[in-house]
């Protein structure tokens, strides 16, 4: 299965992790994200955005109109959501300029912890 995380790590475990893989010559089996808040998390996967990435998996590539219809929202939200997913990398653009979830499933992580 192709697994996108999305989970809270500082920027120093990140890079903990990639040395670690580029030493060992093994990385990770899923694509990740890290985000470097749970708000910064909630702030792009909002309930819209879920809801659309919900439309978009395993349906291949498609429009933005088309990504609209299908979740039966207003065409200029859904650019604006299809924007932000874009650009924290859950989303793709085909050659075509298609937008693609290139992905079968979304795994979110954080842990809370007590201070």
């Amino acid at each position: 299965m192709n697994t996108v995380v999305l989970e809270v790590r500082s920027l120093a475990q990140t890079l903990a992790d990639a040395a670690h893989a580029m030493r060992t010559g093994r990385g990770e089996r899923e694509a990740r994200i890290a985000f470097a808040t749970p708000e910064l998390l909630w702030q792009v996967l909002t309930a819209k955005r879920w809801e659309l990435l919900k439309v978009m998996c395993r349906a291949g590539p498609m429009s933005i109109r088309e990504a609209a219809r299908k979740a039966g929202r207003d065409v200029k939200a859904v650019h604006s959501d299809i924007t932000a997913l874009l650009d924290a990398g859950v989303l793709s653009r085909t050659p075509e300029g298609k937008v693609e979830f290139p992905f079968d499933a979304v795994r979110v992580e954080f842990l809370l912890q007590a201070a």
